[in-house]
């Protein structure tokens, strides 16, 4: 019997992984300045080595970028939060993709830093809605 005791699974619920407060888009949002800054300086720069390096820095900061947002995605937004606002996972896969090859890590292109901050916007509205509502 106390071998069969040894395997019962225990149900627990928990809404993050720590007391809220532990997570904030702004981490995100920090980064995806730093791609943006990053492409205008690529942008503004004729010296073939500071391009590289903004290039290397950029994709960098991409990924960060992407970390930050599937942090937030898969550890603080719960079920509830899908239901209430139902484009949460839209919003997080398009910005996720902005971040990626197809987006500011692949490209040189102000206009896309943009529409990542845009969609990281979108996601702290209602990630701080959420934390008012708890």
């Amino acid at each position: 019997m106390r071998f069969l005791n040894a395997f019962t699974a225990v149900e627990v619920s928990a809404h993050c992984d720590l007391p809220c407060g532990v997570y904030d888009p702004a981490q995100a949002k920090i980064e995806a300045q730093s791609v943006k800054a990053c492409i205008e300086k690529y942008n503004a720069s004729d010296d073939a080595v500071f391009k590289d390096r903004a290039i290397s820095i950029k994709e960098e900061r991409s990924d960060l970028v992407k970390h930050h947002l599937w942090v937030l995605w898969t550890d603080y937004f719960k079920p509830p939060h899908f239901e209430k606002y139902p484009q949460l996972h839209v919003l997080f896969n398009e910005a996720t993709k902005l971040a990626g090859a197809g987006g500011t890590k692949g490209s040189t292109d102000v206009a896309v830093a943009d529409q990542l901050l845009a969609k990281i916007e979108e996601i702290s509205t209602i990630f701080w809605e959420t934390k008012a509502a708890a």
